[in-house]
C-alpha cells in the first residue's frame, strides 16, 4: 500500500490511487483471497477513506496577483466611501434549457422524471445567464439572453440594470466601478468590451467607468460567484430547468438569510461572435489606464463630441 498511499497533512486521514476491487485481485495474486468488501473493512480500520479529487489548484500564481488584490480592494473602498455604485459581473454558465437533469435534490413524492442523455437537438434553446451583483445595496440581477456570451450581450446587460435600478439607486452617481473577471466576454483582452463600455456606458449613458479585472485563474474571488452564483444554484438544484420562464422564476425566487434579493429577465436580441474593433478605433477611445497593473485596471470616460 505504501507507494499509492497519500494523506492529508492537517489530519491522520489516509487514501490510496487503486479502486477496492484491483487491490483484491492483487492481494488473491499473493496469495491472500479476500473480497472487496473486507478491503474496505481494512482499509477504514487504518484510516483509509475514499476521497474525490479537490479542485483547490489554480495554477501559478500571477507576480502582480497580491498587487491587484490590493489595488482592487482600494479601488472598491474607495468607491463605496464617496456613494459611488460598485457592481460584480459575469456570466453564469450555460444551461441548456428542457427536459434535463439538474444536480441536487429536492422534497417530492416521487423524483422527477427526465431526460437520460443532454442532447442539444433535444433542447428548447440555451441559456446565457448574466449576473451584476450591487455590493453596497446586496442585489442581483440577471439577464438571461438566449444567443452568445459576446462583450455587447454583457454591456447591454449592464446598461439596462443602469436604467432599470442602478440610476434610481444611484441619483448623484456619474461613476460606476466594474469588478470582472480576467477572461470571457467581459475580460481585459477582447477590445470589443471596451468599446461597448464607451458606446453603451459612457457615450450613452453619460457614465465614467472605471474597470478592475482579477488575475487568471481568481474568478472565485469575484464577489458575484458566491454572494450572487452560489445562492441561486442552491435554490434551482433539483429543478429541471424545462423553459426559459422556468428558469427565470427560480433565479427570482432567489433569497438568503442575509438579505439577498435577485431580479432576473429575458434579454432578447443576437449577438454574433467575432466583433472587435480596429487599432483606430481603440485610439478613439476615451480611455486611460492606470498606473497599477495597467492591463487590468482602466477607465473609461465619456467624449466629448458624444454629447454635441
Amino acid at each position: 500500500m505504501e507507494p499509492e498511499t497519500a494523506g492529508d497533512p492537517c489530519s491522520d486521514t489516509k487514501w490510496v490511487r487503486s479502486s477496492l476491487r484491483q487491490l483484491s485481485h492483487r492481494l488473491t495474486e499473493l496469495g491472500h483471497a479476500i473480497s472487496p468488501p473486507t478491503v474496505r473493512r481494512l482499509l477504514r480500520e487504518r484510516d483509509y477513506s475514499l476521497r474525490a479529487t479537490a479542485k483547490q489548484e489554480t495554477g501559478r500564481d500571477h507576480p502582480d496577483r497580491n498587487e491587484q488584490f490590493r489595488y482592487i480592494d482600494q479601488q472598491k473602498q474607495a468607491f463605496l466611501a464617496a456613494g459611488q455604485p460598485v457592481i460584480s459581473v459575469d456570466t453564469k454558465k450555460k444551461e441548456l434549457i428542457g427536459n434535463f437533469a439538474n444536480a441536487g435534490r429536492t422534497w417530492r413524492r416521487e423524483a422527477e422524471v427526465v431526460n437520460v442523455h443532454d442532447f442539444c437537438q433535444d433542447a428548447v434553446g440555451r441559456a446565457v445567464p448574466y449576473g451584476i451583483y450591487d455590493l453596497h445595496r446586496h442585489r442581483g440581477s440577471v439577464y438571461v439572453g438566449a444567443s452568445a456570451d459576446t462583450p455587447r450581450f454583457a454591456v447591454e446587460a449592464i446598461t439596462r440594470w443602469w436604467q432599470e435600478e442602478g440610476e434610481a439607486a444611484y441619483p448623484e452617481a456619474r461613476q460606476l466601478l466594474v469588478l470582472a473577471d480576467g477572461g470571457g466576454s467581459n475580460g481585459y483582452q477582447p477590445r470589443a468590451w471596451k468599446g461597448q463600455i464607451q458606446e453603451q456606458l459612457a457615450d450613452g449613458l453619460r457614465l465614467t467607468v472605471t474597470v478592475c479585472h482579477y488575475p487568471t485563474g481568481c474568478s472565485k474571488w469575484n464577489p458575484v460567484e458566491h454572494r450572487l452564483f452560489g445562492p441561486i444554484s442552491v435554490n434551482w438544484a433539483g429543478e429541471p430547468l424545462r423553459t426559459f420562464e422556468r428558469l427565470v422564476a427560480l433565479i427570482r425566487g432567489t433569497t438568503t438569510t442575509t438579505g439577498l434579493m435577485v431580479r432576473a429577465e429575458r434579454l432578447g436580441g443576437e449577438y454574433p461572435k467575432g466583433e472587435t474593433l480596429t487599432n483606430g478605433e481603440m485610439a478613439g477611445l476615451d480611455l486611460e489606464r492606470h498606473a497599477v497593473c495597467p492591463r487590468w485596471n482602466y477607465t473609461i470616460r465619456p467624449r466629448l463630441a458624444a454629447a454635441i
